[in-house]
């Protein structure tokens, strides 16, 4: 049995990468939530700035999510 390892490495380093990418991502949602939570405590208005950067990366992370199950499940293929 033969391995080739520099694939191994980039597969892992891939890993890695889109890892800790989503999480940022989602990082990123939360805190728009948690400014728009801000806001309409301290003025009682909602901003759309925050409520639109909470949807766009949780809607990105939902699509990797998506994606990776696409990958998996060879009935989608």
């Amino acid at each position: 049995m033969d391995l080739d390892w520099s694939a191994l490495g980039q597969v892992a380093a891939v890993s890695l990468g889109v890892t800790v990418a989503v999480v940022v991502v989602f990082a990123l949602g939360v805190l728009g939530l948690a400014r728009v939570e801000g806001e309409r405590e301290t003025d009682g208005d909602t901003h759309a700035l925050g409520l639109a950067q909470a949807v766009l990366c949780f809607l990105a992370c939902a699509a990797v999510v998506a994606y990776g199950i696409y990958l998996i499940v060879p009935q989608f293929h």
